[in-house]
């Protein structure tokens, strides 16, 4: 009876674990959302107009910050929202300042998210929306810098009012992104691109990005004694109804999951 008790006894434990092993805590992870404005705005660069720019600041402040695994996957170029069997959201609102760190600094981690579901994260949502306190309360988007240019220098803090709402694929880029194996850590980036304002000068004049950006020149024309200050309502007045309706167009293009697209609504 004592070695059928102490069988039983084995057993049991046995079954244990092997229901603690397929509970649902084995099956998570860490889920790290990120923001990264890339090397444009860590280390500068030159705009397609010749104006060398360093960022001093970028804020953004994102919230809803939700990631999904969809199957089919998400097509930003159709629009519409994400179908997904499964989604995880980071709570809160959070300004970030997309310039911090050195020229190779990682990109910013926004928050994480414990205990995710693991699996394919291959589409990702946010809202950049308008800060409530801080150094950029009252707009969505702060940047501010310097560029020079031919002995030139001028001071610059631009301001945007409005909202934004991305919806993204997959990540694309060097590496996968998203892929979230139990007890492991994994990613998803927020991808900014700033050179989709200014244009780069590494880039082709004729390219779609150098066509459709601003460059920095308008900016400086509408500078007053080296210094432009200016929210969305004051530069449709400074630049010329060409250069601000390119702006207004350029800027929901900034949202990016690496180089892949987004969806935006604006508001």
């Amino acid at each position: 009876m004592r070695r059928a008790s102490v069988l039983v006894g084995v057993i049991t434990v046995l079954a244990l674990g092997m229901v603690l092993g397929c509970s649902p805590a084995a099956k998570t992870g860490m889920l790290e959302f990120r923001a990264n404005g890339e090397d444009f705005v860590r280390q500068g660069f030159v705009s397609k107009d010749g104006w060398t720019i360093a960022f001093d600041h970028v804020y953004v402040t994102l919230t809803e910050v939700t990631a999904y695994q969809t199957s089919p996957p998400y097509d930003p170029l159709s629009g519409g929202n994400i179908e997904s069997k499964g989604k995880i959201s980071l709570s809160g609102t959070h300004t970030v300042d997309l310039a911090e760190g050195g020229g190779d600094a990682d990109p910013i981690l926004v928050g994480e998210v414990g205990n995710a579901p693991v699996g394919q994260y291959n589409a990702i949502s946010w809202k950049m929306v308008k800060a409530k306190d801080g150094p950029s309360t009252g707009y969505s988007l702060l940047v501010d810098g310097t560029a020079a240019k031919d002995g030139q220098k001028v001071d610059f803090e631009i301001k945007v009012e409005s909202e934004y709402g991305y919806a993204c694929g997959e990540y694309v880029g060097d590496e996968r992104k998203g892929i979230l194996k139990a007890g492991e850590t994994s990613d998803l980036e927020m991808t900014f691109h700033f050179d989709h304002i200014f244009g780069d000068a590494d880039t082709p004049p004729d390219d779609e990005l150098n066509v459709g950006a601003v460059g920095f020149e308008p900016f400086a024309g509408a500078a007053s004694g080296g210094r432009l200050v200016s929210d969305m309502i004051g530069l449709e007045s400074a630049l010329s109804e060409s250069d601000f309706q390119a702006l207004v167009d350029i800027l929901p293009t900034l949202g990016h999951v690496g180089e892949g697209h987004c969806h935006c609504d604006s508001h």
